[in-house]
């Protein structure tokens, strides 16, 4: 089984209008209302592929229920941790003649001591040959060595883990072995404060993540591809040509091919295929992609080794 973290999911309340005119009265031209959350976002991808998943994470309040109700719609497994708190919003505006996108994201719920514990016990199932994916901001007064914590637990357990995250919390769990990481060119380069020149570089850096402990190293590098670094080898993935219309979830979209695949085959290039294909097609899709167009997108990559 898969088991996908998003301990801060949210109702993304996505409003669509021609100008924003900060300071004025602003009316929507459209709306909608979708459940949002990284780990939300990974577990349809692997629905997409008709691989299984349980969603964990914490959810309250009225907007709790309702982002429960959004998301049954798309029929996954749910076990989420009931907490006293609101569920968070997130508010997206797209203003179509300014081209321009603004996003106001809520704290999210404060976690409460027991309900931290009631969360780490819902673990308890979770053992080998599980894969355990970790993705998205925290709430808040939840310390930030939260997700070290989870995957020192589920590995005393014989679980796997794949953590989505960026600065030191990432670099805390290298040494415990996640099977993938995946930063994006930028968030590599801040990692180790340089800059990039060339793709060689990325790939020397990237290596430094599996140095560190990291099985697998994914590096998403926008409109020049994606790149997949072993320890004594690297692959590319091309971008396909197409419009980006959502690049929030193409990351998310990206690990779930990846770890979704690999936990079928335990072949990093094929789950290097589709992974970069499951990102690509959600980068061109209004929503999370669905499996049509993930096949054609498929069909658009090539891998090489570099």
């Amino acid at each position: 089984m898969i088991y996908t973290i998003t301990v801060n999911p949210s109702i993304d309340y996505v409003l669509q209008l021609k100008n924003l005119n900060t300071g004025e009265v602003n009316r929507t031209s459209n709306d909608v209302k979708l459940p949002g959350g990284k780990g939300i976002n990974v577990s349809r991808i692997l629905k997409e592929l008709k691989i299984d998943s349980t969603a964990l994470g914490f959810v309250g309040g009225a907007t709790g229920s309702m982002f429960e109700e959004l998301l049954s719609k798309h029929e996954l497994k749910t076990s989420f941790t009931k907490v006293q708190e609101d569920t968070r919003i997130n508010v997206k505006i797209n203003a179509v003649a300014q081209n321009e996108e603004t996003e106001i994201n809520g704290a999210g719920p404060a976690i409460s001591a027991d309900e931290k514990k009631s969360f780490m016990n819902n673990l308890n199932d979770i053992g080998e040959g599980d894969v355990v994916i970790m993705a998205g901001s925290l709430p808040k007064n939840l310390d930030a060595t939260f997700y070290l914590d989870i995957a020192k637990t589920i590995q005393k357990q014989g679980a796997e883990f794949v953590i989505d995250t960026t600065g030191q919390a990432l670099l805390d769990t290298l040494p415990l072995h996640p099977l993938v990481v995946k930063p994006n060119h930028h968030e590599l380069a801040d990692l180790f404060n340089v800059k990039f020149n060339n793709e060689q570089e990325i790939i020397t850096y990237a290596r430094k993540l599996l140095d560190q402990g990291a099985k697998h190293a994914l590096v998403s590098m926008a409109g020049d591809g994606a790149l997949l670094v072993t320890k004594d080898k690297a692959y590319k993935a091309n971008a396909p040509k197409g419009t980006v219309i959502n690049s929030v979830g193409a990351g998310d979209s990206m690990i779930a091919g990846f770890a979704g695949t690999f936990m079928e085959t335990k072949d990093p290039i094929e789950s290097f295929h589709m992974g970069a294909a499951c990102g690509s097609a959600t980068a061109f899709s209004q929503d999370i992609a669905v499996k049509a167009k993930i096949d054609e997108i498929y069909n658009a990559i090539s891998i090489t080794e570099i």
